[in-house]
């Protein structure tokens, strides 16, 4: 119980406070009738005993029932109240987390594992939810049942009170000596589900993969192997909750063995009487129920304190890439002017600059190149053009303006980047197609297709622009994905199209065909990052990097006669061509 965060809790009750208020004055309510019911029995008992009458004992047969249900009544307000803010907080809070998510830095929920964010948003947050409703609910009402009910067990016989109380401490201490290894095995079985979630989750993304090199049996060691470490955890949790349970249960059970054995000797000698020793009892039943309960309610605590900690962990993160107290929104229309100053690029964990002070300007309308040996940084600058990565102040520019002091949203609406790896969603093409524009026209969507090269492939699809493409396009062909992803980015109204190998899986003709395309539409600058020079050799320039820089510059028939990386790249790719052929 130490490691409460009350703090948290509060901030999650604090928009229902109203509705708890309510809750909590039904829940008190509960409670005073349940105090008001043995002590109308003790009445009935001890008139009882002066006389029988059947009037008396009909009419009070009544108040009770109308007493009992009242509370009943009560009770169900009072929890759909509490179990319906955890519901609202559970609803608020996922929603949260998923807008968090959404501005993190891609590479941080690379590196976190999706299956872990999604172990994450879906079962811890409904752990939260438990913790925040029943245990909540439970724990309030504890409180209240012994704050009300003590007193009222003193006023009848303060010895039978104290004597069938005198075990109850023994219950916290227990209560305490298991709590702490129950955080810690919680910790690791959620842990160990978080593992489990991340293979699933990654072996069906990888799920061709794993067929091709048949790796079947591999993957079903790999996942019983984490089944086996999850098994364990859960198996070492339940052992704890089921030595914990009985054992409280069996603790508060022997207060009401106390007081039976001396209340018998109290009754004999006249010290209560038949109706008090009857409301005592009542009184001890009534708090068996909840202090059993505590162990219930204690592992659900703990549950949702170590999801509490996991949820926490990522609504702290903060992404690294963020508007900075310069940045403003782009009030006329980009022309797209490129430039890079000196522009210096280091990953952490690197000895060297991926970018090591690269200078070059582009002009608007213009069909630019850029080549180069692998690792030479292409994607490091195409990464730096959409602010995915880190760059440095005053290094490169959108229309004479730093890009780093453009909002992030527009800076973004108007550099469109295309990558190699084409990621579709699991939807038609032409939802695909306006992911970037979703109320785009059709008309719009058709022309953005052909531009694409794309349009022959979609009037052979059964269902045209209606085709579902499948989870990450999987029914579709390499080219074909790539096409529809570079169709995504022309359609948008961005002054600025980056395209970062986004034609590897296309054939040469169809390339041909969409950089023709593109070149006729001069209201965008593109950029065209690539290693097939012959995609090269029908651009406007050519920039070619290496180690970071840009080496050589021109056209690609000025380019193949000097000498240089330009020249071996293209003498290279002739001569692998022929092979092939």
């Amino acid at each position: 119980m130490k490691n409460l965060k009350f703090k948290i809790i509060l901030k999650y009750l604090k928009p229902y406070k109203k509705e708890f208020l309510y809750g909590g004055i039904a829940l008190f309510a509960v409670n005073i009738l349940s105090i008001l019911i043995p002590l109308e029995v003790k009445n009935i008992i001890d008139q009882l005993k002066d006389g029988f009458s059947s009037n008396y004992v009909i009419s009070k047969s009544f108040w009770l029932m109308f007493l009992a249900t009242s509370m009943g009544l009560i009770r169900l307000f009072s929890r759909q109240i509490v179990f319906g803010i955890g519901r609202k907080v559970e609803v608020n809070l996922r929603q949260k987390l998923f807008d968090h998510l959404l501005i993190q830095d891609p590479d941080w929920i690379q590196k976190k594992g999706s299956g872990d964010i999604i172990n994450r948003a879906t079962s811890d947050v409904e752990n939260i939810r438990r913790l925040l409703g029943f245990t909540v609910l439970s724990l309030c009402n504890i409180v209240l049942a012994y704050s009300l009910t003590i007193p009222s067990m003193l006023s009848i016989n303060k010895t039978l009170t104290i004597a069938a109380l005198m075990i109850f401490p023994m219950i916290l201490i227990i209560v305490s000596l298991f709590g702490g290894r129950m955080v810690k095995q919680r910790k690791i079985q959620q842990e160990s589900l978080s593992k489990l979630s991340d293979l699933i989750q990654e072996d069906l993304s990888g799920i061709s993969a794993i067929k091709i090199y048949a790796q079947e049996d591999a993957e079903k060691n790999e996942f019983n192997n984490f089944n086996k470490v999850y098994r364990d955890s859960a198996i070492k949790l339940a052992r704890t909750a089921s030595t914990l349970f009985p054992l409280l249960q069996g603790i508060s059970s022997i207060s009401l063995l106390i007081l039976l054995g001396l209340g018998t000797y109290q009754l004999e000698n006249g010290f209560i009487t038949i109706g008090g020793l009857v409301a005592l009892i009542l009184f001890v039943e009534r708090l068996v129920f909840p202090t059993a309960l505590l162990g219930f309610t204690l592992n659900t605590f703990q549950l949702g304190q170590v999801s509490l900690d996991r949820v926490e962990e990522i609504l702290q993160n903060n992404p690294k890439i963020i508007d900075n107290a310069k940045a403003k929104y782009l009030t006329k229309k980009i022309n797209g002017v490129i430039e890079a100053k000196g522009l210096k690029i280091k990953y952490k964990g690197s000895k060297f600059n991926t970018l090591n002070g690269l200078n070059f300007k582009i002009n608007p309308g213009e069909l630019i190149a850029i080549v180069g040996p692998v690792g030479c940084g292409k994607t490091t600058l195409a990464k730096s053009l959409g602010r995915t990565i880190e760059i440095p102040d005053g290094q490169l520019f959108l229309d004479n303006i730093d890009i780093k002091n453009i909002k992030l949203g527009d800076l973004r609406r108007h550099i469109a980047i295309v990558p190699q790896e084409a990621f579709l969603f699991t939807s038609t093409i032409s939802e695909n197609l306006k992911f970037g524009e979703p109320k785009a026209s059709l008309k719009k969507v058709k022309r953005s297709a052909v531009n694409a090269g794309l349009i022959e492939d979609i009037n052979n699809f059964p269902k045209g622009f209606k085709t579902i493409v499948g989870e990450r396009g999987i029914t579709l062909s390499g080219g074909q994905r790539q096409r529809t992803a570079l169709g995504r980015a022309l359609l948008v109204d961005a002054s600025v199209v980056v395209l970062d190998d986004a034609l590897a899986s296309v054939d040469n003709k169809t390339a041909s065909i969409i950089i023709d395309e593109m070149r006729e539409n001069k209201s965008k600058t593109i950029l065209m990052i690539s290693h097939q020079l012959s995609v090269a050799a029908t651009c406007d320039r050519v920039l070619v990097m290496d180690k970071g820089k840009i080496v050589q510059e021109g056209i690609h028939k000025e380019l193949i006669t000097k000498k240089g990386i330009y020249k071996k790249l293209w003498e290279r790719e002739i001569a692998t061509n022929q092979v092939l052929n």
